[in-house]
């Protein structure tokens, strides 16, 4: 068939004519040369792209054309820590091919993933790859495909072998054709007998669609003789079942030899949805009133999304932007809606909020994987828009006439805490600034000032820290230095102290004189202070009361016993002296300073520590349960309880937060990356008697 596309610059008339397809699966799964095959079957002289770090963490593009259709294929990094990532390609994309290993079958982080592909309700077929290793077996991990995703799964081609372990072809089990790659090109001939294999899964299948179609004439038809069924009636309905995400078809292919890859595009071609087809994200004003449903019409005013940022030193950014409706010509002005408190219930100091018009000027469009110029985009196309000045990840472009938010996708919670520091006086002038180009290419990346003002930088696990770290380093020649991340603990007293606070200096002139006499007594937590008068007779002037009360707040700021703040007290000011010339404020403050710290010096040990508490809701696979439990038990956590959601099992505790700092890197592991956790600041408690001398100064 002759393509519509125009092959040279990538350029549609029509959406209709595009299918945007984002490549998902574990690291290891074959998904890369899966990407590459793809490829090489369509773009003459392609030799793949080189696999390094920059390459996993990122969305990668490509374009090409397979008969009419414009294909914006999406390479969407495999690893847990770079999950916001894939939910932006699952946002770009209307389909998604799933991989599967056959040779290593479905792990918790594979299920993960399937289930970021079904909250998004995003139409996918399986490709399993791999069926060439010794140990692996189609029957098998089909399978297991069905029983972990669901009834849905449904094989539409069985592989065939020219020995064991040499994949050669397939055959379609609609069609009862035989595609055999045996030679090095595929040949394609009719079946004149059926095997046992094809039999086990042709019935099913056709079951399915039936089913999925609700069509009485194709049941009956079926019924009484399955040979006669009209074939074009029941691939027209499988392409259907699979655009509305209610079929998942399981091709085989091997990634090394190309088998399997035509059928795969032409499944692509006719089987995945038109943009629009799929539905488009809710869209709202900027004041947050909801907006008719986006329509995918060039027609229309714009509506679109970035998708990803990337920044450079020189080149400055590059934006990948989604356009879900209307046209984009090259220098348009544009309305630019950030607006990340929406998504996260607070503001982002990092991603403050904004509504801006910018001007668009080069308009990029992918050809394989190259750029080339265009003048116009239209809805449904994926380009690449250079300098955009204020556009960040997730922004949405609209028009000036009808300005508009698209809503975000969900923004991972970075989880696994960094301390740095910059490692010379020249790297802290250049730390800032590299910093904030990080956090506006990366939105998974959190910037916070720590316990005693430490620098923290927030990731999602320890392959993001390690890209970071590297791109500081290599992009904007910053280099930094870990160090121990400083828990925010509290000091308080547990017990009721007296003391005295003198402060007498007489060296010639003006001398100073205060003396105060303080009671110290605990609050429950989450008080903080209270300061009372009790002085009697004017024995503390009343014009120095407040100079007490502040000697004392500046002192329990520095703490009294190991350099942290002091919380949850009441201190009574009950008695004192003064010198009609030689007191003032600044002795009186002095003065108030003293007391707490004598006070914090009785005997007895009236003075604790208090270290915070977070509550951590985990989610991971029902198996592992027992696991986290007894690890949260571990980190000295007090277990709130369980429930048990979709063959997962949610656990709630309270768990230090000095316990925490590597637990994004340990869950991945107890839960074979099956599980998940947020954290939330509970509260403080006290902290072991034990573990004082660890955190006293």
């Amino acid at each position: 068939m002759s393509s519509k596309v125009n092959a040279t610059t990538m350029q549609v008339t029509s959406p209709d004519e595009v299918r945007n397809v984002v490549l998902i699966g574990n690291a290891g799964s074959g998904k890369t040369s899966l990407f590459d095959q793809l490829l090489k079957a369509r773009i003459p002289g392609y030799r793949g792209e080189k696999e390094d770090a920059e390459r996993a963490s990122q969305l990668f593009l490509a374009s090409f054309v397979t008969g009419d259709k414009l294909v914006n294929l999406l390479d969407a990094p495999g690893h847990p820590d770079f999950v916001g990532e894939l939910r932006a390609g699952i946002r770009a994309a209307d389909a998604a091919i799933f991989v599967i290993s056959a040779a290593d079958g479905i792990d918790g982080a594979a299920q993960s993933l399937w289930e970021e592909c079904r909250e998004a309700n995003l139409p996918r077929v399986i490709v399993l790859t791999k069926l060439d290793a010794g140990h692996a077996d189609f029957d098998t991990s089909v399978a297991e495909c069905q029983d972990v995703f669901g009834d849905g799964v449904r094989p539409t081609h069985v592989p065939t072998f020219a020995g064991p372990g040499q994949v050669v072809g397939n055959i379609g089990l609609l069609t009862l054709e035989e595609h055999d790659y045996a030679g090095g090109g595929r040949v394609v001939r009719t079946l004149n007998a059926h095997d046992d294999q094809v039999e086990t899964y042709r019935g099913p299948l056709i079951e399915s669609i039936i089913a999925e179609a609700e069509d009485e004439t194709l049941m009956d038809s079926y019924l009484t003789d399955d040979e006669h069924l009209e074939l074009g009636a029941l691939l027209d309905d499988l392409m259907k079942a699979v655009a509305t995400a209610n079929l998942f078809p399981v091709l085989p292919v091997q990634t090394g030899t190309g088998v399997g890859i035509e059928e795969l595009l032409a499944l692509i071609e006719h089987g995945f949805p038109t943009p629009g087809l799929h539905p488009n994200p809710p869209l709202t004003t900027t004041d947050g009133e909801v907006l008719p449903q986006i329509d995918s019409d060039p027609a229309s005013p714009l509506v679109a999304q970035v998708i990803r940022t990337t920044t450079d030193p020189f080149a400055g950014r590059l934006s990948m932007v989604r356009i879900f409706s209307g046209t984009l010509n090259t220098d348009d002005v544009v309305h630019v809606s950030g607006h990340r408190s929406w998504v996260l219930g607070h503001e982002d100091n990092a991603h403050p909020d904004h509504d801006n018009e910018e001007r668009i000027g080069l308009i990029q469009g992918a050809v394989g994987v190259e750029l080339k110029p265009r003048q116009q985009a239209i809805a449904g196309e994926i380009v690449l828009l250079p300098k955009l000045g204020t556009a960040e990840t997730a922004d949405t472009l609209s028009s000036k006439e009808r300005p508009g938010v698209v809503e975000s996708w969900p923004l991972p919670e970075p989880l696994l805490p960094l301390a740095i520091r910059a490692a010379t006086r020249n790297d802290e002038d250049k730390l800032a600034g590299a910093l904030q180009r990080l956090a506006v290419e990366d939105s998974s990346v959190r910037l916070d000032r720590g316990a005693g003002d430490q620098l923290v930088l927030w990731t999602t696990g320890q392959a993001h820290a390690d890209l970071l770290l590297g791109r500081l380093v290599e992009r904007y020649q910053v280099r930094v230095e870990q160090e121990e991340l400083k828990i925010p603990m509290r000091e308080t007293f547990v017990g009721k102290a007296t003391a005295l606070g003198r402060h007498v200096k007489q060296s010639g002139g003006h001398g100073q004189y205060a003396v105060c006499n303080i009671e110290v007594e605990p609050l429950e937590r989450g008080a903080g202070f209270e300061f009372v008068d009790k002085v009697v007779g004017g024995a503390v002037p009343r014009q120095f009361i407040p100079s007490v009360e502040k000697g004392i707040r500046n002192q329990l700021d520095k703490g009294v016993f190991a350099g942290y703040p002091m919380v949850d007290i009441r201190v009574t000011l009950y008695d004192g002296k003064a010198h009609s010339v030689d007191s003032s404020d600044m002795a009186f403050q002095m003065a108030g300073a003293l007391a707490i710290k004598e006070a914090a010096a009785a005997k007895g040990g009236v003075v604790a520590l208090l270290e915070p508490l977070d509550l951590v809701t985990v989610t991971v696979g029902e198996e592992y349960l027992g696991a986290v439990m007894t690890d949260l038990s571990g980190r000295r956590g007090q277990l709130l309880g369980s429930d048990s959601v979709d063959r997962k099992a949610v656990v709630r505790a309270l768990v230090p937060q000095s316990e925490l700092s590597r637990y994004a890197i340990d869950l991945r592991g107890i839960g074979h990356g099956s599980g998940t956790f947020t954290r939330e600041f509970h509260g403080y408690e006290l902290l072991p008697a034990q573990l004082l001398e660890k955190y006293k100064k």
